[in-house]
């Protein structure tokens, strides 16, 4: 039901440039935006997350992730506090899993899915500029900040963070003003408008997961390399879905990681190629791949089995049938520019 463009005329390496080097505006309106109310929604939210809601300052947002009893990922997501409610960011595929899933499981709390809002990001170094220019408060804002701001006349939530691995802001937009203000923000000299493909590659080269790629419902925090967004205090005092698995990991490590890979030619390493040791045993397999063209060459993410993953492994990438050399590297492909 949601229409998206994998590129718009400036193609792929185009809009991936523009990103890294000016403003891109992405259209992210098919993600799943809900409003919780309610009294200690953060408090409710921990029995689902990991994270440290309750202590979730007012005008701060938090990545996040629902687990299942197994302790695998359900989906990862968004979590800002805007002082009278939460407001939660999920996947556009898992609406149906999420909403039912809050609502069966927040007691006391009013879930609200709205429709009458779309969702831009504008990303990259100038983006404070474009966005900036039509709304002076987004200046302000750092890093996983969220604030409600006004933008040509109209009442916007505005949140500093993304999907790219550089600066930029998601834009929450009432519908009926959607096109005129993405317009506007087209009209900056430094934004052009950027699809879906170039949205893979940034993210890609900035080493952040793709639910359904490099996280789902089998796989730990802890084998994604995710748990730097699970707080020290629920690290120690669990207390949410599949908190065993998840604690028994960090104390003695997954039996799998997910790492970088870059192949050694030309050729990029796709979703599904096998990772081999030296010796030709299986070791693992890709999850995400693409040429990166910040980095000039293909790159990947993959899970590798534990006893290997260590920066410049050297592995073969089983494509069509040959063994193809390649070597892990630490993440980011691309370092991040994040406003702190």
């Amino acid at each position: 039901g949601w229409e998206m463009p994998v590129q718009y005329p400036l193609g792929i390496m185009g809009e991936h440039k523009q990103c890294r080097e000016k403003a891109a505006l992405f259209d992210v309106s098919h993600m799943g935006q809900v409003i919780l109310r309610g009294e200690n929604v953060g408090e409710k939210l921990e029995a689902l997350c990991p994270q440290a809601y309750a202590t979730l300052k007012e005008g701060k947002a938090r990545y996040g992730f629902f687990t299942n009893a197994e302790g695998g990922i359900m989906d990862d997501l968004i979590v800002s506090n805007a002082g009278d409610h939460y407001f939660v960011v999920v996947n556009a595929a898992l609406r149906h899993q999420d909403i039912p899933h809050m609502k069966a499981n927040l007691d006391g709390v009013e879930v609200t899915e709205i429709f009458d809002r779309a969702l831009v990001a504008v990303q990259g170094p100038k983006a404070e500029d474009v966005v900036g220019a039509l709304c002076p408060a987004a200046r302000d804002l750092k890093f996983m900040e969220t604030t409600l701001a006004d933008i040509m006349g109209v009442e916007c939530r505005i949140s500093r963070l993304g999907y790219t691995g550089e600066d930029g802001y998601e834009i929450s937009i009432p519908e009926d003003k959607a096109i005129e203000i993405t317009r506007a923000f087209l009209a900056h000299e430094d934004c052009e408008a950027a699809g879906l493909g170039a949205r893979d590659s940034l993210r890609l080269e900035a080493g952040l997961c793709l639910y359904g790629n490099d996280i789902d419902q089998s796989t730990s925090p802890i084998e994604a390399s995710l748990a730097w967004a699970i707080q020290k205090r629920r690290k120690e005092e669990g207390g949410f879905p599949g908190a065993e698995r998840i604690q028994r990991e960090l104390a003695e490590g997954a039996s799998r990681k997910l790492v970088g890979i870059k192949p050694d030619g030309r050729a990029p390493a796709r979703q599904g190629v096998e990772v081999q040791c030296l010796e030709g045993n299986s070791i693992g397999q890709i999850t995400s791949g693409s040429f990166g063209p910040t980095v000039g060459g293909p790159i990947a993410m993959g899970y590798v089995s534990a006893g290997h993953g260590a920066p410049g492994e050297k592995v073969n990438l089983i494509i069509r049938g040959k063994a193809q050399p390649a070597q892990i590297v630490a993440l980011p492909f691309v370092k991040q520019n994040y406003k702190r």
